[in-house]
Order: C-alpha cells, then sequence, then structure tokens
C-alpha cells in the first residue's frame, strides 16, 4: 500500500471495514466534508455519501426536536445484512420443469447429472427453457435440495478398495495388441470391439460375454453357459449369425484379455476378424470394456446370481445402457450413433 500525504491508497472496490466506519463517524463528527474524510481515508466520495446514508438513523432526545445521526454500528448491520442478499439467486424453482425432467433420469434411467444436462443441451425440445449447468445441479444434490440423493449417484459414491497384488507373468494367447494397427487407437473407424466375461455367483453359475465397440461405445452383453471357451465361441457363433454378411465389417477387430476362455477366440474366427490380446493384467488396455461392466454391475451387483436373470431382463439392462447420453460422443446415445455407423455400411 502507497503512502501520500499521511493517508494510504486503499484497494479499489475494496468494502468499508467496521473500523473505517469508525474513522468515518469521528471525522463527520468533527465537521469534515465527504471529500477530505474520503482523502483521508483513501476512498472515492461517493463511498463516504454513502456510507453516511447507511448509517445514518433519526434520534429522539427528551424534550427535543428529533434529528440525524450517523452511527458506525448502524452502517455496519445495514451492510452485512445487503450482503446476505447478494449473489446469483437460486434457479430451482425457475428451472422447475428442467429439474424434474433430471430427477426422473437419475432415478429411473440411471443418466449421471452431466449426462442429463448435456442431451438436454442437445435436444430442439429444451432450447430457450429454464436449466442449470452440471455443476448447480450437483451443488443442489450436496445441500439436499431435491429427492436425489448422493447414493443414488452410483460413479460418484464408487471408492477403489483394491489392494495392488504382485502377480506373475500369464502368457498371451495369440496376437499382442502391440501389433494391433495404430489407428484403431484414435477411435476414429468403426468396427472395432473390445470383449470380457462377467462371472457369476460361484463356478457352476451362468456367465455373461460382453463386448463394446470402440467408437461408438454399443454394448452388447449375451447371456453363456459358463466361463469355458465353448460357451465363448457358441456365443460368438450366434452374433455371426445374427449379422450375416455384415458381421466382417462390423467387427473388424476384437481385443481380448488372457483369460482361458478366449483361449479358441482367434481360431474361431480366423479369416474373418483380426483377434488381439491385451497385455496380462492391463485391464486399462480394454478401458472402454471394463467401464461398461461397471456400468452393467448397477443393475447384476456383484455376489448375484446369474441363472437368476433372464435374457430378456439382461437385453433390456444393456439397451438401458446403450441408451444413456454420452459426453465423449457430445450427448449423443451410443445406439443411436451405432445405428447409423450399420447405416453407412448398407
Amino acid at each position: 500500500m502507497a503512502h501520500n500525504n499521511n493517508t494510504i491508497q486503499k484497494q479499489k472496490y475494496k468494502h468499508l471495514s467496521s473500523f473505517e466506519r469508525g474513522e468515518i463517524a469521528a471525522l463527520h463528527k468533527a465537521g469534515h466534508s465527504n471529500r477530505e474524510i474520503a482523502r483521508r481515508l483513501g476512498r472515492v466520495h461517493q463511498t463516504i455519501a454513502n456510507e453516511l446514508k447507511r448509517g445514518t438513523t433519526s434520534q429522539l432526545k427528551t424534550g427535543r426536536k428529533p434529528f440525524a445521526a450517523y452511527y458506525p454500528e448502524t452502517g455496519q448491520a445495514v451492510y452485512e445484512q445487503n450482503r446476505k442478499n447478494c449473489g446469483a439467486k437460486s434457479k430451482l424453482l425457475v428451472a422447475m420443469e428442467f429439474i424434474d425432467f433430471a430427477c426422473k433420469k437419475i432415478l429411473k434411467q440411471g443418466w449421471s447429472p452431466d449426462a442429463v444436462v448435456g442431451f438436454a443441451r442437445q435436444q430442439p425440445s429444451w432450447k430457450g427453457k429454464p436449466m442449470v449447468s452440471t455443476k448447480t445441479l450437483y451443488n443442489y444434490i450436496d445441500q439436499g435440495k431435491l429427492n436425489v440423493r448422493n447414493i443414488d449417484l452410483a460413479m460418484k459414491t464408487k471408492l477403489n478398495t483394491k489392494t495392488k497384488r504382485v502377480r506373475k507373468h500369464r502368457r498371451i494367447l495369440g496376437e499382442s495388441i502391440a501389433k494391433r494397427p495404430l489407428e484403431i487407437e484414435t477411435r476414429e473407424e468403426f468396427g472395432h470391439w473390445e470383449i470380457d466375461t462377467v462371472e457369476g455367483k460361484k463356478s457352476d453359475d451362468n456367465a455373461l460375454l460382453t463386448l463394446v465397440e470402440r467408437k461408438t461405445r454399443n454394448y452388447y452383453v449375451i447371456k453363456i453357459d459358463d466361463q469355458e471357451h465353448d460357451s465363448v465361441d457358441y456365443a460368438i457363433n450366434r452374433l455371426q449369425d445374427a449379422f450375416g454378411e455384415l458381421f466382417p465389417k462390423v467387427f473388424k477387430t476384437i481385443t481380448s484379455d488372457n483369460g482361458s476362455e478366449f483361449s479358441n477366440l482367434a481360431s474361431c474366427l480366423k479369416g474373418v476378424t483380426d483377434v488381439y490380446f491385451a497385455r496380462p493384467y492391463a485391464s486399462y488396455e480394454r478401458g472402454s470394456n471394463e467401464r461398461h461392466n461397471g456400468l452393467l454391475r448397477r443393475y447384476i451387483p456383484k455376489g448375484k446370481a446369474i441363472s437368476d436373470y433372464s435374457r430378456d431382463a439382461i437385453k433390456r439392462v444393456y439397451k438401458t445402457l446403450n441408451n444413456l447420453p454420452r459426453k465423449i460422443l457430445n450427448y449423443q446415445q451410443p445406439a443411436v450413433v451405432f445405428e447409423q455407423e450399420l447405416a453407412n455400411l448398407s
């Protein structure tokens, strides 16, 4: 702070302190003008005028007429009350239609707050209507203003409680991911998949074969008898029958882990689809598949028997996931983007 003629040059736009209000009261009582008080405090004269108006009250002495006087305590109290009313006004009531829409999507369809906001902004039906941002929606949830709670947001409450383990080297079942064409990494080309299995409650339970297309994030879940390679091969053959002549165009490559259930995958798809295997214990090399399997666990938790779920029920689950708007897809739904890619192949 710079000193000039026994005055301190205050920082611009800084609010008056209670100490400064005491100085104003003393100087004003001594008969100094607003400009003189402002000069001594390093303030703009209008600031002094506003403060005197804010803190002036009418007083009445016994047997005398009413008179007006400035009290620093009054000025401070009025200032603090005005500060409470500052800031942006809540949009909770103004955007109630959008808030109701968001709560339904989060609670009934498992959407994230970001997916709700991003999707709505892409829809013509919401253009011009009051909405709130993703951050504001999260704030309302944190503050308990909505009937959505943090426990309803699966990914927000998920904690990583796993401990790292030192693992022995495991051999790669076939062509290494290191030899996979680099252009697949960019996710710009359609037809490159990641594959995995999800185990059931016990060794004799059913299992799930999961596949996700890297560009569109479209996800398939197929119920299989067990985690043996025969069951996987059978499911892949059924998938080939379903897509017919389009299969080689839709499934150009598949990247798998080194689970024994995929030991025959490359042979099963030889001459049709190129199969690559991630490095042992490197699940991040199939990140999309791992992520989607995590979403799947919202509906089929660990410890639940997969045999208890019908194929129709499982189909409803992965269709629900394919209808979740994704930020990475500019809030489009994977099912819609996937159908667009299929149409381009026809």
